[in-house]
């Protein structure tokens, strides 16, 4: 959803901020991004890993920003996101007039950052609430096949993002 949304701005590609390879989400949000840029024949950027943080958010965040091709960026976590945000902003990059950045988990501060962070939500009470179920099933059911649960995510649209600007 993320990378959709930047490219139908007009972002020629969009840059991914990852999380922990080791981590299941991570690696999702990671194939889900690659997967949307070889859909459109966007080239696909490197990829850069954090560890969910605002602080690597920051540090990854300032060398995108030196990077004038680097026009969109989806970042794995809300809290990563921000410190990208930050990294931006101290490069003297303006957010989203010359970078668009997404994030994802809609933590309640993604609302009131000072650019109000666009990011995929994904429901955690419900996906508490299915892994729960899940868990109860397979206690009550070992003999059944058991699969996980794929929960929808939905895009928020705040300030944080633009079309491309021409120039």
């Amino acid at each position: 959803l993320a990378t959709e949304h930047l490219l139908e701005l007009g972002h020629d590609t969009v840059w991914h901020v990852a999380g922990p390879s080791t981590w299941a989400d991570a690696s999702g949000r990671q194939a889900g991004w690659a997967a949307t840029l070889a859909k459109h024949g966007r080239p696909e950027p490197p990829v850069l890993i954090g560890d969910w943080s605002a602080e690597s958010g920051w540090r990854l965040g300032t060398l995108l920003a030196r990077m004038e091709e680097v026009t969109a960026i989806f970042a794995a976590s809300d809290d990563m996101a921000f410190g990208i945000l930050r990294a931006l902003v101290d490069r003297g990059r303006r957010v989203p007039e010359d970078v668009s950045v997404v994030g994802a988990d809609d933590v309640p501060l993604a609302a009131f950052a000072p650019v109000a962070l666009t990011t995929v939500r994904q429901s955690f009470q419900d996906l508490g609430t299915a892994a729960i179920d899940l868990l109860v099933d397979m206690v009550e059911r070992p003999d059944r096949e058991h699969h996980g649960v794929l929960m929808e995510p939905e895009l928020v649209l705040r300030s944080s993002t633009a079309p491309r600007h021409a120039g």
